[in-house]
């Protein structure tokens, strides 16, 4: 492994605890887990909305450590309900195409925020 970076994105909401947007040494890429909260703090209603708005928060972070979408090898999305898992999973489709990352999908009681439904992390190899 190398030196370790660390990466606080502008336009993304505050960290709510002590941790940073995403972590990179050498070829990885670790990313925390990423919320519907837009660049204006607004936190969409629907489940769908959200996790696009965490999907686009991925990208960024992901962008800005270096990385791109077939770059990650592992996610793990939390719902707070499981039934909304194909309602999203277009958009994941979408965003990674053929690169798929092995990948973790799990119910919770709540998020760190009561309005939240959905977050997301993941993991990248840059390799090029």
């Amino acid at each position: 492994m190398g030196k370790i970076e660390r990466f606080m994105v502008d336009g993304q909401h505050e960290p709510v605890s002590h941790y940073c947007h995403a972590v990179r040494s050498g070829e990885r890429i670790w990313i925390s887990g990423m919320v519907g909260i837009d660049q204006s703090g607004n936190i969409p209603t629907d489940t769908v909305d959200q996790f696009q708005t965490a999907m686009n928060n991925l990208d960024s972070v992901l962008r800005k450590a270096g990385g791109k979408s077939k770059d990650i090898v592992k996610v793990v999305v939390f719902l707070t309900d499981i039934s909304d898992r194909a309602r999203i999973n277009p958009i994941r489709q979408r965003y990674f195409g053929e690169h798929r990352p092995a990948s973790t999908l799990v119910e919770v009681s709540k998020l760190v925020l009561p309005e939240l439904r959905v977050e997301i992390e993941a993991e990248a190899v840059v390799i090029d």
